[in-house]
């Protein structure tokens, strides 16, 4: 088996983890949650979203999370904007990269955002264009691309023109999204056997769900297929408000342990993950889905 000897880890949990929690933390938690993640050796991590608080309440207080975090001058603080007036608060607030995104399914983008895939595109590359002009990396999410709550499976064709016009825009990676935790790993050996035919195994990244179990198992066959840069969520929290059925996250902590068992580095200190993932447990008070998490939190860590 061929294997990277490294992988960066995108801590997605501040960010999709919180987004469909029913309990709303106040925005010191989430600082002091953000800024233990921070002390992990995570190098990248998505803080907020500036969409509407209307749709995701959960997130409203993004600027004052951006301007309370302790930040380090090695950690990448993110943001998921939707449209260009997410991206002027985003901006605003200082985030070093700005994230955006589509759906693969025209179902699901009208859930979601309420547009057509077209429309949505449209407004992507707005987007992309303004946040290059401000000097700030742009990162792509295309999500369902295994599978939509809605319309069942998605056409590769499409995900593969969507991946086109992306890289056309200056986006300079582009998430795989599995939203809904359907995707096993025999398919995604055929999405990664598509794209790879075309685009470079360095322009994207990987975002599983892990509802039906399998997201460490499709880690492992995308690691085969040569993509180093996973999406992950502390503790294995997340989930999307507009794609019943979709649970928690790949969790950082199984992923990390995963990795560093089979000899791959992360950078991540499992022990301050492990504290991390304490903190926002309690905040939450709701027990945490991740494996490694739940068999190690009696033990005793240092921040």
């Amino acid at each position: 088996m061929k294997l990277p000897a490294s992988v960066t880890i995108k801590e997605v949990g501040p960010r999709d983890g919180l987004q469909n929690e029913k309990r709303i933390l106040p925005a010191a938690d989430k600082i002091a949650w953000v800024n233990r993640l921070s002390d992990t050796g995570l190098s990248y991590i998505e803080v907020s979203s500036f969409v509407h608080p209307k749709w995701i309440p959960a997130l409203a207080d993004a600027a004052e999370v951006f301007a309370g975090i302790e930040r380090k001058p090695d950690v990448t603080y993110a943001a998921l904007v939707p449209n260009l007036n997410g991206l002027e608060r985003a901006l605003s607030a200082g985030a070093d990269e700005v994230n955006v995104f589509l759906s693969a399914s025209e179902a699901h983008s009208r859930k979601n955002i309420n547009k057509s895939i077209a429309e949505a595109v449209q407004a992507v590359k707005e987007v992309t264009q303004q946040g290059l002009a401000a000097g700030k990396q742009v990162r792509g999410y295309i999500s369902t691309v295994f599978g939509c709550p809605y319309e069942g499976a998605v056409a590769l064709d499409t995900v593969e023109r969507l991946c086109e016009e992306l890289f056309s825009f200056g986006i300079y990676e582009i998430s795989v999204g599995d939203t809904i935790g359907v995707a096993n790993p025999q398919q995604v050996e055929l999405v990664l056997e598509r794209l790879l035919r075309s685009f470079p195994a360095g322009q994207f990244a990987m975002h599983f769900h892990n509802t039906y179990g399998m997201a460490l198992a499709n880690v492992l066959k995308s690691l085969e297929a040569g993509i180093t840069v996973y999406d992950s969520s502390c503790g294995g929290l997340g989930g999307c408000p507009y794609a019943p059925g979709a649970s928690g996250n790949a969790a950082t902590n199984d992923l990390v342990h995963m990795l560093h068992k089979m000899g791959i580095q992360t950078q991540v200190d499992e022990d301050k993950l492990l504290g991390a993932s304490r903190l926002i447990e309690q905040k939450l008070e709701a027990a945490l889905p991740s494996h490694v998490y739940q068999a190690r939190k009696h033990q005793t860590v240092s921040r």
